[in-house]
């Protein structure tokens, strides 16, 4: 049973005022997955999957069926107009094989033991009724997990990240570059399908560690050296590239130098998320908001976390969410900054009618001001601090709060200690009156 904890006034600045602490996992947990509204499935490097209830926090199974760590997991859901929607979820392991999982049940639908490394990714295009798997090759399957197609081998680094694009076609990071593969119909009438290679993009000078498709015109990647990039999604031709967003010493036309006792880790794109506007980028201790129309970031915090930012997300009000291998995890608001008051016009007769030097170095200075400010900043309205070590994902479940997972082991929901208590005080009221213990008028 999972343990209720309040959180007092040493938390001042946590809006969860409750936690309930999931045990069961025996090694780092790396990946949560949302099942549907309130359940959810955690993983990692112990190979047992959890399904949980977001609300409860009861443990509802424990998949066991993979003898090494899980390097990826997906929520595989189908819904044929004969039945209900059935949740899958697949699970891939650094055991070479992948499980399909029924979430209902907690059953172990089929396992594929055909490949010959370990598939690092797994994406489903849900439109196409298939899904694909990442690791040295690219496989096609359909939802019998019949294998369609797949690429030759790649390389040893093989296929770290997959993201959908626009007409039928995928973008996978392999290393430093960026393979686009289009699915083609198979021409014999069948259902199949082949996958060919359509196009290398070779921009990065590092490798690509995040990938983000923010709509059907536009994706963004990371690199280890910290580069942005943000592409066209239909002819995959770079729209903007920011190679060092993240230092505020350079001016933007300056070729940065390279620091010997830089740390790689400092600029390192660790996870990149959107919403149509702006690109939110984990860039080592720090979180980034790029915003995509104007191609400049529009406000920052360097030294958001005291080390590497993992994972980032926005929600859907005007705040984001950060944790870090220290251990936090972070809530911050986008905020507007008051605008500074115009610059007082120089008096006297040539100055009055734009002559002079004086006014135009003025209105340069100005505009330059301008220019190197953001227009917005992000304030730290939250600090939850419940983990002993690196916090590695969360999951955010609006009401019903915030699932952490970390190298402790752990799974933290995070909750509103008000609703929770209304919540229990409903349920005890409701079972005195079924058991007739309470006089209803």
């Amino acid at each position: 049973k999972s343990s209720v904890q309040t959180i007092g006034e040493e938390q001042i600045q946590n809006p969860y005022t409750e936690l309930r602490v999931l045990k069961g996992h025996q090694d780092i947990v790396r990946f949560l997955v949302q099942i549907d509204d309130c359940r959810f499935a955690s993983a990692g490097d112990d190979g047992i999957i959890f399904l949980w209830n977001a609300q409860t926090g009861e443990k509802l199974f424990e998949l066991h069926g993979h003898t090494h760590k899980i390097t990826a997991i997906a929520p595989f859901s189908s819904s044929d107009a004969s039945e209900e929607k059935n949740h899958l979820i697949l699970t891939a392991s650094a055991d070479t094989t992948v499980i399909v999982w029924d979430c209902t049940s907690g059953r172990q639908v089929q396992k594929v033991s055909c490949f010959h490394s370990t598939v690092k990714c797994l994406t489903v295009l849900q439109r196409l009724d298939v899904w694909l798997s990442g690791g040295s090759d690219l496989c096609v399957w359909n939802r019998k997990l019949d294998l369609l197609c797949k690429t030759s081998h790649l390389t040893d680094a093989g296929i770290s990240a997959l993201v959908e694009l626009p007409k039928n076609c995928v973008a996978a990071t392999v290393g430093k570059e960026l393979v686009i593969f289009r699915l083609v119909a198979s021409n014999d009438g069948s259902e199949g399908w082949n996958v060919l290679e359509v196009k290398r993009l070779v921009d990065h000078q590092d490798n690509i560690l995040s990938l983000v498709s923010v709509n059907d015109l536009t994706f963004v990647t990371g690199s280890h050296v910290g580069e942005l990039i943000v592409w066209d999604a239909l002819d995959w031709t770079k729209q903007a590239c920011e190679c060092n967003f993240w230092d505020s010493s350079v001016p933007p036309d300056v070729q940065p130098e390279i620091k010997l006792s830089q740390s790689p880790n400092e600029t390192s794109v660790q996870h990149l998320t959107s919403d149509e506007e702006c690109v939110f980028a984990a860039v080592g201790k720090g979180i980034y908001v790029y915003n995509l129309q104007m191609k400049r970031v529009i406000a920052c915090q360097r030294t958001a976390h005291d080390s590497s930012v993992l994972h980032i997300e926005k929600l859907p009000n005007r705040q984001l969410i950060s944790c870090s291998e220290d251990g936090s995890v972070r809530i911050w608001e986008l905020r507007e900054k008051q605008q500074l008051p115009a610059e007082p016009v120089p008096t006297g007769f040539f100055n009055m009618w734009g002559f002079g030097r004086a006014n135009k170095q003025a209105n340069q200075a100005a505009k330059k001001m301008q220019d190197n400010t953001s227009m917005y900043f992000l304030e730290l309205v939250g600090d939850l601090i419940g983990h002993s070590s690196a916090v590695q994902m969360f999951l955010y479940f609006g009401e019903l709060g915030l699932a952490t997972c970390s190298a402790d082991h752990l799974i933290i929901l995070w909750k509103d200690g008000e609703r929770e208590s209304r919540l229990r005080s409903l349920t005890l009221f409701q079972k005195l009156a079924q058991n007739g213990n309470l006089q209803l008028k």
